[in-house]
């Protein structure tokens, strides 16, 4: 059963960075979508980003376009999430998800595995 834990969160300055990291174990994901989703308190989840398993595709939320970049190191087993130009509205718990097996999805129920969270916290 894979499982996938994140790091890298934190609190910073609005303006600045934070790089999130996603580590799966258990088995390759190689061939999976992976996707970062984000809720903050009293919301529902958000899509934030996804990248397919080759690589070859990307695709952003709009909230988050210009400012996030989302990538994926396959012979780590690893997913990042480079956050750039933080404003306090991205504070939330931020969460890596394994994809299902069909194409790229921004909603919640195309993955079926979830990390744990990271908070991100963006002060003013």
């Amino acid at each position: 059963q894979v499982q996938v834990v994140e790091s890298g969160g934190g609190l910073v300055q609005a303006g600045g960075s934070l790089r999130l990291s996603c580590a799966a174990s258990g088995r390759t994901l190689s061939r999976n979508n992976m996707g970062w989703f984000r809720q903050a308190p009293g919301k529902e989840r958000e899509f934030v980003a996804a990248i397919s398993w080759s690589l070859s595709n990307t695709y952003y939320g709009d909230s988050v376009k210009g400012r996030f970049t989302i990538s994926r190191d396959n012979a780590k087993n690893r997913v990042y999430l480079q956050m750039n130009s933080l404003k306090p509205e991205d504070t939330a718990v931020y969460y890596c998800a394994v994809g299902r097996s069909y194409g790229l999805s921004t909603v919640p129920s195309g993955y079926n595995v979830w990390g744990q969270g990271a908070q991100v916290t963006v002060s003013s």
